[in-house]
């Protein structure tokens, strides 16, 4: 492991359905981030087209080129009005819903003959006190969905299971923020992306603290 813990930061292009992906503004939001506490660590960027072949060929990819020892990945929930700290990924494909490309999804499993869940580890109640810390409303899930959010999180989870691959992986579901202070005006309790900068910034540097009490 390098000095500076090396965190892959992950969001998600709009894709049908959602013609605006706030997961998309708000890593580069992180990556441009200037705090003191951010020289300690490493941060690497990437948005995903919303396909399964992206995430196949480009989550691999992405690993063997940065060697990250930790993902945090970002992807909207539209029906949500709070951040979900998902806690594990199920082995399942939606085959109602296509992803940007139209896929033909044939099989309702990722993998056959594997584990129906795969749990992403305890360390999600950590980026839960974390993401609460700093005033934003969020909560445990036990369903990433059936999507590609929870395509990836199984993904990742198998990459953190992997030699080489990085230590853990945490996936988080933001709600559909307004793009704009005018949007959100008269809106009570709802979640604006400022709030979900801060609540970001928060479990990225907790990321990084669990990225390096792995190492010991």
């Amino acid at each position: 492991m390098s000095a500076k813990p090396r965190i892959l930061i992950t969001g998600f292009q709009p894709f049908p359905g959602a013609p605006y992906n706030p997961t998309e503004k708000l890593v580069e939001r992180l990556l441009c981030l200037r705090r003191p506490a951010f020289d300690t660590i490493e941060c690497i960027g990437h948005v995903f087209p919303v396909t399964y072949s992206a995430v196949d060929r480009q989550l691999p990819a992405l690993i063997e080129a940065h060697s990250p020892d930790a993902l945090l990945m970002f992807g909207l929930a539209t029906r949500t009005p709070f951040v979900r700290i998902e806690t594990r990924a199920r082995n399942t494909i939606t085959q109602i819903w296509p992803d940007a490309e139209h896929t033909q999804v044939r099989s309702r499993s990722i993998v056959a003959h594997s584990d129906s869940t795969r749990r992403f580890g305890p360390h999600t109640l950590r980026l839960l006190r974390a993401a609460q810390m700093s005033g934003v409303d969020a909560r445990l899930s036990l369903s990433a969905g059936y999507y590609l959010c929870n395509y990836l999180s199984w993904r990742a989870i198998e990459a953190t299971r992997a030699a080489g691959g990085p230590r853990l992986a945490s996936f988080i579901h933001v709600p559909l923020v307004p793009r704009g202070p005018a949007q959100n005006a008269g809106v009570s309790g709802r979640v604006t992306f400022e709030q979900l900068v801060d609540a970001g910034e928060a479990m990225l540097m907790e990321t990084a603290r669990l990225a390096r009490h792995r190492a010991v």
